[in-house]
């Protein structure tokens, strides 16, 4: 089992929407244990979710869904940017390598 030369193990950018969600969701909880980030921008996620369990005005998953997406987005925005970076950065790191076959 063999693959090309120069092949990434993980590639970088791609993975599709579940990929995607989690390193959304990585960065979001990094950036609410990071100290750098202002105490009350953390607040936007944790209202988001609290939104989850209270009753709803509009029946359906439709508007939670898009009231957590928003408010992630939001905050990830209004975070340092230079902190947001950093966590990118870590979380989307690749590891160079090559696919070898175990001799038995």
């Amino acid at each position: 089992m063999s693959n090309k030369d120069d092949s990434k193990l993980i590639p970088g950018g791609k993975g599709g929407v579940f990929n995607e969600i989690s390193i959304r969701l990585r960065l979001i909880w990094r950036l609410l244990l990071d100290r750098r980030v202002n105490p009350l921008l953390k607040l936007l996620p944790l209202g988001s979710l609290l939104y989850l369990f209270i009753p709803d005005v509009l029946p359906g998953p439709i508007d939670d869904a898009a009231l957590l997406s928003l408010l992630s987005y939001v905050f990830v925005e209004l975070c340092p940017k230079d902190v947001v970076q950093e966590h990118m950065d870590e979380l989307t790191n690749v590891i160079e390598g090559e696919w070898r076959e175990i001799e038995e």
